[in-house]
């Protein structure tokens, strides 16, 4: 192997992949100075951040305020803070309590993406920095008025795409920049998962005591269509094109970005989709457990996706398919690189190269730590935010062409020049 690629350089570069920093956003600290945190939404994916960025950045934050629609949620938060930051937060159900906050610097979204849009424009409104779940937003046009919210704002918005801080995919991206795999112009990605019928796909653990007076079903509705309190629609969202986008927007949007972070790509000029719902059939959910999009890009570059519910055989991942090589990183877990073989008659600097293979067992909680980090450092002013506001629209992008796709049943266009669509 050679030394550019040894593990020793891939451990070294990765762990020092350090972004130019910007200008200072936050005054100084002192030595017992950190900074303030508003937390919006504590179910599971915002428990699971905010472990994450005590596990990171523990001596520069301190967590003042936590705010949930579900009072269980909500005291399970306060524990966490009380647990693993040795302060007692305050407690609230409106989210707009956090920011009239005037000591709170930064707040994290870890909402349904429904609430994305009101939610971060309101804190960017308010003079907060934020760190926002995927998707930016749930429309096209909703993630443009975030968009122009953070520019009038000047504050830093990291939007939750964490593979773009994953060491595999920086790795990967290296290698494409370095000539590794040749011209790329062809893209495999896939997500596959599998569970028995008493465990249907989404259909998340509803919390025994959840009724009415605990759970704040008006709040949670926000700008969605007006319906009686129902459990499942609040515990298990993702399976509702009021509130979700489905796999388009939970899972496809990961990787179409990361696709363009590994590749240098922005925007595709198209997409079709198809699928639907082949596994789960039993109850009322509504965005496909099974899905497909084929996306074309300028400068002849194609992704192939799929995402079926119903099979894990393959798991996960993305299949980097170059005319000298190709790079699969699966799982967020493990990388691996085969030169091209030309039938056993390869050109000579093809042939010297080896079929490398890196596991970095866990890497996928490491990524989540390292893109909370950047977020504080770049709220200090001492890195750059790695998915900024601008590319987390981009990503969104991608992921709504496939669901407007889906659902008209015909192919997308977009114009990069008027940031308009239309269907063909």
């Amino acid at each position: 192997m050679s030394d550019e690629l040894s593990r020793r350089n891939f451990i070294r570069n990765s762990a020092g992949a350090a972004l130019v920093a910007g200008p200072a956003i936050l005054p100084a600290l002192g030595a017992n100075e950190k900074v303030q945190v508003g937390w919006i939404g504590t179910g599971s994916r915002g428990n699971h951040v905010m472990g994450m960025m005590y596990k990171a950045v523990p001596e520069l934050v301190t967590v003042t305020a936590v705010c949930d629609t579900y009072t269980g949620n909500l005291n399970r938060a306060k524990d966490a803070v009380q647990t693993q930051g040795g302060n007692t937060p305050k407690t609230y159900v409106d989210y707009r309590e956090v920011l009239r906050d005037p000591s709170i610097d930064v707040v994290f979204i870890c909402t349904p993406e429904h609430l994305h849009h009101e939610m971060a424009v309101a804190a960017l409104n308010a003079g907060k920095h934020i760190y926002l779940e995927k998707p930016l937003a749930h429309t096209i046009e909703e993630g443009w008025d975030i968009v122009n919210a953070a520019k009038k704002a000047g504050k830093v918005v990291q939007v939750g795409t964490q593979n773009r801080s994953n060491s595999l995919y920086i790795k990967a991206k290296e290698m494409v920049e370095q000539g590794m795999i040749g011209d790329i112009h062809y893209v495999r990605a896939f997500w596959y998962r599998n569970s028995l019928d008493d465990n249907p796909a989404w259909r998340y653990r509803i919390p025994p005591d959840a009724d009415p007076q605990n759970t704040d079903w008006k709040r949670f509705l926000g700008p969605a269509s007006n319906r009686p309190f129902d459990k499942q629609r609040y515990y298990q969202w993702r399976l509702y094109w009021d509130y979700s986008g489905g796999i388009s927007t939970d899972l496809l949007v990961h990787q179409t970005d990361i696709t363009n972070f590994v590749c240098g790509k922005t925007v595709p000029y198209s997409c079709m989709a198809s699928g639907g719902i082949y596994r789960w059939t039993e109850d009322d959910r509504e965005v496909p457990d099974c899905l497909s999009a084929i996306y074309e890009y300028p400068d002849r570059f194609h992704i192939n996706y799929s995402c079926y519910f119903g099979n894990d055989h393959f798991g996960y991942g993305e299949q980097f398919m170059g005319n000298e090589g190709t790079i699969e990183v699966n799982s967020r877990q493990f990388l691996s690189f085969w030169p091209e073989k030309f039938g056993g008659k390869p050109p000579e600097k093809v042939a010297a190269r080896q079929e490398i293979r890196i596991e970095a067992r866990g890497n996928d909680a490491n990524a989540v730590q390292a893109h909370v980090k950047n977020f504080i450092m770049a709220v200090l002013g001492k890195e750059k935010a790695i998915a900024p506001v601008e590319v987390g629209q981009q990503a969104a992008i991608s992921g709504h062409m496939a669901t407007l796709s889906f659902r008209r049943g015909k192919k997308i266009l977009w114009d990069d020049k008027t940031n308009k669509y239309r269907f063909v």
